[in-house]
């Protein structure tokens, strides 16, 4: 999927951990097989290639994962939406972009984006875009699902306890070898040498998504290269946001929802959803937690 796994496991031996490190990566190969839009022959490209023209028949698996990226775009009001894909790439965040992009270019770039044009027909197994040249894809949920399913697996398999960490979406169950909770230290986005606290994992998800490097500044302010899929804008003000989730996909969806939708809203948001948490970080550095957050300091 393009990103670096490290997968951990408590194990009798080497031989059995590794063994259960194997089975993880196959079934996070799997899974890229099905939604990666890179790969051509994967349902996700068909759906794409489709679009506009007809219905495509896939997987359940697939059909369950669109269902729920649309009942979180819902949830969000569109600060999620896997036809984000659709979007003109017009900003760029390798240092090259000297002025912000036309009103007129930014409108256009997201003419192809609306999650309302996803068309999923559960009794037939298809999936249809309505709009010609749009496309869908799971870059803000797909890592975090592949953690789910890697972990759901292993316990399966009799794997007590484990951390599957799909470049920063880490997914937890069980508890180290001392019988300790899995423990997580959170970057502070203003130094990130520096972690400013450590909190305790218990069967849980988290899962940070943070603006450390890629932005640019115009007229003394901070665009991210997060997009916001309803106005193709940067999300702006928010540097990092960390989500705790029993899932890792739900985590791993919120995080970057955070970003379009602000601190106020995404705050508000979190509280009224049990068993989630999260920490946000302003571009002032200045942190504000969701309810019953743990933190503890160092």
């Amino acid at each position: 999927m393009g990103s670096r796994y490290d997968i951990t496991v408590v194990a009798a031996n080497k031989e059995q951990g590794e063994n259960y490190i194997n089975i993880a990566v196959n079934e996070i190969k799997r899974i890229e097989k099905l939604i990666s839009s890179w790969d051509k022959n994967s349902q996700t490209s068909l759906i794409n290639k489709n679009a506009g023209i007809k219905p495509v028949k896939v997987d359940l698996e697939l059909i369950n994962l669109i269902e729920r990226s649309l009942a979180l775009s819902k949830l969000t009001e569109g600060a999620f939406d896997i036809s984000y894909a659709s979007m003109d790439k017009i900003w760029k965040f390798d240092g090259s972009m000297k002025e912000m992009p036309s009103k007129e270019k930014i409108k256009a770039s997201v003419s192809k984006v609306g999650y309302q044009n996803i068309v999923v027909d559960k009794k037939n197994q298809t999936v249809f875009l309505k709009l010609k040249g749009m496309k869908i894809g799971f870059g803000a949920i797909g890592k975090g699902y592949s953690a789910d399913m890697a972990k759901a697996l292993l316990i399966s398999k009799g794997v007590k306890a484990g951390i599957i960490n799909a470049s920063g979406d880490m997914n937890t169950w069980g508890k180290q070898p001392n019988g300790k909770d899995w423990e997580v230290a959170i970057t502070n986005p203003l130094n990130k040498n520096v972690s400013f606290g450590i909190f305790p994992i218990s069967n849980k998800a988290v899962v940070t998504s943070g603006d450390y490097e890629k932005f640019v500044i115009f007229n003394n302010v901070r665009y991210t290269h997060i997009i916001n899929p309803k106005t193709g804008y940067p999300a702006s003000g928010i540097i990092s946001a960390t989500v705790f989730a029993p899932k890792a996909e739900l985590a791993d969806a919120l995080a970057t929802s955070i970003f379009v939708m602000g601190s106020d809203v995404g705050i508000n948001i979190i509280n009224q959803l049990p068993n989630i948490e999260c920490i946000i970080v302003n571009e002032k550095g200045k942190i504000t937690t969701s309810k019953n957050i743990k933190l503890k300091k160092i």
